[in-house]
C-alpha cells in the first residue's frame, strides 16, 4: 500500500484516498507506527497522531497491541420482531401480548382539537412533562427536565453520540439486547462485555472492565432482554459503590420494561455522578409503535440531548404526545399495565415451573423469579443453534444465544411468553424433550 504525506493531515487524507479507492479494504491492517514513520521519513508521534485522527474520524479501530485497523462498516444485524409469513409458532419476536396494549383507538377520538404545532414550539407538551412526572418518574427527586426520544434505542444512541466519539468503549451486559449490539456497531463504539446472572451484572467482571479505562456503561435494570434478570438490590449496592470511584464514566440506565415491571427498581447511580441518565420507555406497556421515552439525565447531558432535538428537526410529533398524555392520565389503563406485568411475571413462573417439573435431560433447574417478554432457557453442554433448528421441525421458531451474545456465544434459547398459553406450552416442552 502507498501512504503518503510527511504532515498529520497529509498522511490521513492519503489513507482516506486508499479507503475510497477500496486499495485498503475493511478490516485491513495499518503498517505499525515506527515501520510507517520509518518510511515516510517522519517522527513516530505524527504517524500515531494521524491514525488517532482516522480512529476519531470512525474511520480506523484501534486494537491496542494488535495495531489499528480499517474499520468495517457494520451490517444491519440482527432484529427482533415478527416474521409474518413463518409457518411456525413464533416465540422469537420479543413482542409484547396484544391482549394487553390498551385499546388506542378509544383514545385517538379523544384527541383535543388543537392549533397545529409549527417550527419552534416546545419540544415536550407541558401536560405530558407533568405526567411523566407523577407517573413514571415518581421515585425520582428532580424529574422536572425531561427529554423525550423516539423510543428506547433512540434514547440510548442519542445518549451515546452525545458524550462518545467512535473507537471509544461501552460496557454492555452479556448476553446483550439486540437494539444495543446495533447501535454501537453503527456508531463505531466497542463493546466490552460483562457477564449477568439472576441478579444483574457481575460485580467482580464489572470491577474488570471498569478498569480497562471504558468510557460509558449501559445498565438494564430490570426485565433485561434477552434473560429477564432483573437488579436485586443487594446487587445494585455493589454497583453503586464500584461505580463511585468512576465518575467520569457516563451510566445509562435502560428501564425500557418500567410501565409493566413486576420488579422493584434499584439504580446504580452513586449519588452526584457527573454523566448519566435513566430512559424510561411506553413500548412495552403501551404497543412498539408509540415511539416514545423519556430520559432523565444531569444538566450538562440534557443540553447536549438538547443539541441533537432540535425544534427544526428530531422533535418527537406532538400528536403522539398528545395521544401518550392521555394513556398517561387513565387510570383504566394504569391498571391494566398493573395486571400486564402480574401476567407476565406469572408466564416467567409457570414455564419454570413446568420445565422443572418435565426434568428435561441436561437442564438445569429454574428457580430465579423473572420480568420481560422473554425466558431464558440455558442449554449447558448443549448445541443451541441444533436445538433451535430441531424444535422448527417441529413447528417452533426461538432465538438461540449466539445472536445476543458479545463475547462468546452461550450455550442457550431466548423464547418469548407474552402470547404462551398453557396447552402451547406443554407442547413446546413435549417437542423439546424430543430434541434433546
Amino acid at each position: 500500500m502507498n501512504i503518503t504525506g510527511k504532515s498529520i493531515a497529509e498522511i490521513v487524507a492519503s489513507i482516506r484516498q486508499l479507503v475510497q479507492s477500496g486499495q485498503l479494504e475493511e478490516g485491513a491492517l495499518l503498517p505499525p507506527i515506527r515501520e510507517l514513520a520509518e518510511q515516510l521519513g517522519v517522527n513516530r508521534n505524527t504517524v500515531a497522531a494521524a491514525y488517532q485522527r482516522l480512529v476519531s474520524a470512525g474511520l480506523a479501530v484501534s486494537q491496542g497491541r494488535r495495531g489499528t485497523m480499517i474499520r468495517t462498516q457494520a451490517e444491519g444485524g440482527f432484529q427482533e420482531g415478527a416474521m409474518p409469513d413463518s409457518p411456525l409458532t413464533d416465540l422469537a419476536s420479543g413482542n409484547p401480548a396484544l391482549h394487553w396494549l390498551p385499546d388506542i383507538s378509544r383514545y385517538l377520538a379523544q384527541l383535543p382539537a388543537r392549533t397545529p404545532r409549527l417550527y419552534g414550539e416546545p419540544l415536550l407538551n407541558p401536560e405530558l412533562a407533568a405526567l411523566a412526572q407523577s407517573r413514571l418518574f415518581s421515585d425520582q427527586a428532580e424529574a422536572d427536565a425531561l427529554v423525550l426520544s423516539h423510543g428506547a434505542v433512540d434514547a440510548v444512541e442519542r445518549l451515546l453520540l452525545a458524550h462518545l466519539k467512535p473507537g471509544d468503549k461501552v460496557i454492555v451486559e452479556d448476553p446483550c439486547f439486540l437494539g444495543t449490539i446495533n447501535t454501537l456497531n453503527q456508531a463505531g463504539l466497542e463493546a466490552v462485555a460483562v457477564s449477568v446472572d439472576a441478579e444483574g451484572l457481575q460485580t467482580e467482571a464489572l470491577a474488570a472492565a471498569l478498569a480497562t479505562g471504558v468510557q460509558a456503561l449501559i445498565c438494564t435494570p430490570r426485565g433485561h432482554n434477552p434473560t429477564g434478570c432483573s437488579l436485586s438490590q443487594t446487587r445494585a449496592t455493589e454497583i453503586r459503590s464500584l461505580l463511585a470511584q468512576y465518575p467520569d464514566v457516563l451510566l445509562i440506565e435502560d428501564d425500557h420494561f418500567a410501565t409493566v415491571a413486576g420488579s422493584a427498581y434499584y439504580s446504580i447511580m452513586p449519588a452526584g455522578h457527573r454523566h448519566h441518565a435513566l430512559v424510561r420507555s411506553v413500548s412495552k406497556g403501551y404497543g412498539p409503535d408509540l415511539r416514545c421515552a423519556f430520559i432523565h439525565s444531569d444538566a450538562q447531558t440534557r443540553e447536549r440531548l438538547l443539541l441533537r432535538l432540535t425544534p427544526g428537526s428530531n422533535w418527537v410529533s406532538h400528536l403522539l404526545q398528545d395521544l401518550i398524555s392521555l394513556l398517561l392520565a387513565s387510570d383504566e389503563v394504569q391498571q391494566q399495565l398493573t395486571q400486564a406485568a402480574d401476567y407476565y411475571r406469572a408466564q416467567h413462573s409457570a414455564l419454570a415451573a413446568a420445565l422443572n417439573a418435565a426434568e428435561l435431560p441436561g437442564l438445569p433447574v429454574l428457580s430465579a423469579p423473572a420480568d420481560g417478554l422473554n425466558f431464558w432457557l440455558p442449554l449447558p453442554g448443549l448445541d443451541a443453534e441444533q436445538i433451535s433448528h430441531r424444535l422448527a421441525r417441529y413447528g417452533w421458531l426461538v432465538r438461540d444465544a449466539a445472536v445476543f451474545s458479545v463475547r462468546q456465544p452461550q450455550s442457550a434459547l431466548r423464547i418469548t411468553i407474552s402470547e404462551l398459553d398453557g396447552e402451547q406450552q406443554q407442547k413446546l416442552i413435549a417437542d423439546l424433550r424430543k430434541c434433546l
